[in-house]
């Protein structure tokens, strides 16, 4: 079984020697998932079991443990491998999109410039001929009346500099982004991901160090701001929204002599280093949505590129309409082929992003909502009543910090047990002869 790259992450971030609590605490992990896989990756990667005289248990892990594991197991080689090949797969689908619509505008523009040009031929030759028909004004601009001004002002070289307002958007600084405009593109139509795919995660990460900075004891309003549906009435009333709590981290309740309950923690109380207060939010604080990180010119430039590739696709479908890609062939006749494809993709260009920003303003509602019921929370415990100050003291009663440091180990799998015993000689006969002293 390939270990856990939960459990192997927190092992580096911990210094190599940790006890299950730290890693239960810093991956947000299952006290009993991280034992096991504690166990497998000492197994695997060489790491060394350390026993206090308490029976409490460190492990110590090889620094080059990953590449000890690396050469063990050939599937954690293809996920090495593959992570650096999706890297580059994605980095490839974020841009085809930008190249795809530059793309079909390109298309599009040959395909009109090609059967205009012929038209105007054709209309040359009728007027030499004798011919007076109207073109709709002559020309390459030759478009149906109802398509109003002049579409091709899109490909003035002059444009942006006609426009003080747009030059400034593309000139500054401050809303420039570090992606490029290919990467821009999938950004505005698709944005940039799940800003809270690691929620869980972090919500029992800080509950986890909630816990420690308390030292493994606590009351469940000190635990109320990093969750959500509490529940009503007697759920509430007889905290039930702590049960997960409890079956994550083993603990266990304790009644104090008024009834009052708090939960001790006993496996997040046993480090294998001296744990200091670490810093900590109020509250579990989701982060909202974004429409897109691309910059404001960036977002402007791809919806003025859509705008222009849903008009050009318009009027290529007007002047295609009655089989005159027939009488073309060739380029012509293959941008026909494709039309249907063009034009969905013109029209899907727009919508999806107009359709995601109401879902982003949607979503962020509901997130504030949930932020806001966790901040009353915090508020609640910061302003604590006479009654729930008398309960976290009374869970302090309980609270502890057992620190495995090296003189308090009996038994090391590192070196052998007889060198041990050698080694823990005099610390032997010394506690044979307190015994001996106790007893006469």
């Amino acid at each position: 079984m390939v270990p856990d790259s939960n459990i192997m992450k927190a092992v580096e971030q911990l210094g190599y020697r940790v006890t299950v609590g730290d890693v239960a605490t810093k991956a947000g992990l299952n006290i009993n998932l991280a034992e096991q896989g504690l166990l497998a990756l000492a197994s695997d990667a060489g790491g060394h079991l350390q026993v206090s005289e308490s029976g409490e248990i460190a492990y110590l892990f090889p620094k080059n443990f990953r590449s000890i594991l690396r050469n063990k197991f050939l599937q954690l080689q293809l996920l090495e491998w593959w992570a650096k090949v999706w890297r580059i797969l994605f980095y490839l689908i974020r841009i085809s999109f930008g190249i795809v619509l530059l793309l079909s505008i390109a298309l599009i523009m040959i395909a009109i410039a090609i059967i205009l040009v012929s038209i105007n031929s054709s209309n040359d030759n009728d007027s030499r001929g004798g011919g007076s028909r109207d073109t709709g004004g002559g020309g390459i601009f030759f478009l149906p009346r109802f398509w109003g001004p002049d579409i091709f002002w899109f490909f003035n070289p002059g444009y942006y500099d006609s426009s003080p307002q747009r030059q400034r958007t593309f000139s500054s600084s401050s809303e420039r982004s570090q992606m490029n405009f290919l990467e821009a593109i999938f950004s505005f139509l698709f944005g940039d991901g799940n800003p809270n795919a690691d929620l869980e995660e972090r919500r029992w990460q800080e509950i986890g160090v909630v816990i420690r900075n308390s030292r493994g004891a606590v009351a469940a309003e000190q635990i109320a701001p990093y969750l959500d549906n509490l529940g009503e009435g007697y759920q509430r009333e007889y905290e039930d929204y702590m049960l997960p709590v409890l079956t994550r981290f083993n603990g266990h309740p304790e009644v104090s002599p008024e009834g009052e309950i708090v939960y001790h923690f006993p496996q997040l109380q046993t480090t294998a280093k001296e744990q200091y207060q670490q810093s900590l939010q109020a509250y579990l604080k989701e982060r909202l949505w974004q429409f897109s990180q691309a910059s404001s010119g960036q977002i402007m430039l791809a919806i003025g590129l859509g705008a222009l590739n849903l008009i050009l696709a318009l009027v290529l479908g007007d002047l295609l309409q009655g089989g005159i890609a027939a009488q073309f062939g060739g380029f012509v006749a293959f941008v026909d082929s494709i039309y249907p494809i063009l034009i969905v993709y013109g029209i899907g260009f727009l919508a999806i992003p107009l359709i995601r920003y109401f879902w982003v303003q949607w979503k962020n509602s509901r997130i504030e909502v949930r932020n806001q019921q966790r901040q009353e929370q915090a508020i609640a415990l910061n302003q604590a009543d006479a009654n729930l100050k008398q309960k976290i003291a009374y869970a302090q009663q309980f609270a502890a910090q057992k620190v495995i440091s090296k003189e308090d180990l009996v038994y090391t799998s590192e070196t052998d047990l007889l060198d041990q015993e050698l080694e823990r000689k005099d610390q032997i006969d010394a506690e044979w002869q307190r015994r001996l002293e106790s007893n006469s």
